[in-house]
């Protein structure tokens, strides 16, 4: 016997009354560990704070938790505090958990002054936000799902988990999103937007356009297909479609083809009502994001990945730009999208070479903030390359949600946002040196190998970490080196990185598993000195 699913998540996300809401609709029963807790006390929770002390109650904590998760044949709500106890952790393997997201101010305004919360009995807005920010990890690492509960009722979030945990094969408990159910990822921010993760989406691309009267279609001469069923799709819904054909890949993001599409733009009559649509890989969409950006100051836009790089990367966080002589992605624009399509059924016919470069942004995010995406790699690399597989659906979701709670915090670059630069320093300057015929993702990888070296180098890292790295990205079939003597040109294109402040360079590295950080001012010796050892690999 197993729960139907478990619910985990900051005090004030609402998880017993999003649970008691979905034991209704599911026609379950529910379960709260706290209840069991207070009923095998004989007393409540502040009082067992009070008289036991607090690690008495993560005793008591564990073994409810041990007991629900064998006997519970319904919903079942954990305690805000579970997950810091790895044994906790380990018993969620294999159940489906939904964690339920929340923002500050929501959490603040259900907890108010912490009444009957014992952790949250001083200074409780201040202690909450360190609680939210020290457990957010840990229940993003034991997550099959997230889902966001901030201005929504517990009837609207259960209604969005039952139809997650519906869709199973034969109507048996459900361990990962069905194939066919669309995911909705919520970026947040000044401009909330949500990607949509699922199968057969282009004929949906008009509802996040509603009112547009035109709808530019970028698209790359392969995907025309793609682009002339969605510009289909948007004359049905009345939008009048603008076919603009650009180079295919990184010789498409230029201001010359930057300019070509604004000129026909400009033919075409395109006011602030209307919006661009870039169909392709990461390249096409940071084109579109940028020609979006500067029309008219900013006109909508939406990203429809191709590639899983794109769906990962490129097509999250409002990034735009375009390559010039001096480097990579440095002339560009933050301008979130209107949403963003990520359609599986588009992998299918994407090459194997480039469904695996893709994976190396995959891996990032498992460094920087969720290992379960290197367990999952680990468990069974060739699902994780296979396009149809549940794991790679499963892969590309928590990777969207990584980047979607990085983005959401810090649109421009100002801070937090950096880390999801991590291996790019290296990465970007072997595109540059390679006239950007290497794919993206097998520079990262190769980046990703020397950010781990040079960080175990100079004490930041220990060997397991920084070894783990090559096993992975080796796993999946990814370059792990570059030739030595390009080290010269290399450095002098990171020096150029969009990290770097005046002649000091930085670069991102980890404190550890899923603790990122910023290498400020290295030398040069020690930049070497790595690169020596990652060439010699």
């Amino acid at each position: 016997m197993a729960p139907v699913c478990v619910l985990v998540g900051a005090p004030g996300a609402g998880k017993t009354s999003t649970g008691e809401a979905l034991a209704a609709l599911l026609g379950c029963e529910f379960r709260d560990t706290d209840t069991e807790i207070v009923a095998a006390a004989g007393k409540p929770i502040p009082e067992i704070f009070v008289d036991d002390g607090e690690a008495h109650f993560r005793e008591l904590e564990q073994a409810a938790v041990s007991d629900a998760l064998r006997t519970c044949a319904g919903v079942l709500a954990l305690g805000g505090g579970a997950v810091l106890a790895e044994a906790n952790r380990a018993l969620l393997a294999g159940h489906t958990v939904v964690y339920l997201s929340v923002e500050l101010a929501d959490a603040a305004r259900r907890v108010g002054l912490g009444a009957g919360r014992p952790l949250l009995a001083l200074n409780p807005r201040a202690t909450l936000k360190h609680l939210m920010e020290q457990r957010r990890p840990l229940y993003e690492q034991v997550a099959t799902h997230r889902v966001a509960t901030d201005g929504r009722t517990p009837q609207e979030v259960a209604e969005e988990i039952a139809t997650l945990l519906r869709a199973t094969d034969d109507g048996q408990r459900l361990g990962s999103a069905s194939m066919d159910a669309t995911t909705r990822i919520p970026v947040p921010g000044d401009r909330p937007y949500d990607v949509l993760v699922g199968r057969g989406l282009l004929d949906t691309l008009p509802t996040l356009l509603p009112d547009a009267h035109r709808v530019a279609v970028l698209h790359a001469p392969p995907l025309k297909a793609h682009a002339d069923r969605i510009a289909a799709a948007c004359a049905a819904a009345g939008a009048q479609p603008l076919l603009i054909e650009v180079p295919d890949a990184e010789a498409g993001k230029s201001i010359d083809v930057a300019a070509q599409a604004w000129a026909m733009l400009g033919d075409a009559g395109f006011t602030r009502t209307d919006a661009v649509v870039g169909v392709g890989g990461g390249a096409v969409t940071d084109l579109a994001g940028f020609v979006a950006a500067c029309w008219l100051r900013g006109v909508r836009w939406v990203p429809v990945a191709t590639s899983l790089l794109g769906m990962v990367d490129a097509a999250v966080g409002g990034k735009t730009g375009i390559n010039t002589a001096a480097g990579k992605n440095l002339v560009g624009s933050f301008h979130p999208p209107a949403g963003v399509i990520c359609d599986l059924n588009l992998l299918a016919s994407l090459p194997l070479t480039d469904l695996v470069a893709g994976l190396a942004e995959v891996v990032k995010c498992g460094f920087i903030a969720d290992p379960a995406i290197l367990d999952l790699i680990e468990r069974d690399p060739a699902a994780a390359t296979d396009a149809t597989s549940a794991s790679v659906r499963e892969l590309i979701e928590r990777a969207v949600r990584v980047k979607a709670d990085v983005v959401g915090g810090d649109l421009r670059e100002s801070g937090v946002r950096e880390v999801l630069n991590y291996g790019h320093t290296l990465a970007h300057a072997i595109e540059k040196v390679e006239g950007y015929r290497w794919r993206h993702g097998h520079a990262v990888s190769v980046g990703l190998v020397y950010a781990a070296t040079l960080a175990r180098q100079v004490g930041r890292l220990d060997a397991e970490v920084a070894d783990r790295h090559l096993a992975v990205l080796t796993a999946l079939g990814l370059p792990t080196t570059y030739r030595a003597d390009a080290w010269p040109d290399l450095l002098a294109a990171m020096r150029v990185d969009k990290k770097a402040r005046g002649a000091r360079l930085r670069l991102v590295v980890l404190d550890g598993l899923a603790r990122p950080g910023i290498l400020d001012g290295p030398d040069d010796e020690a930049l070497a000195r790595a690169y020596r050892s990652v060439a010699g690999a």
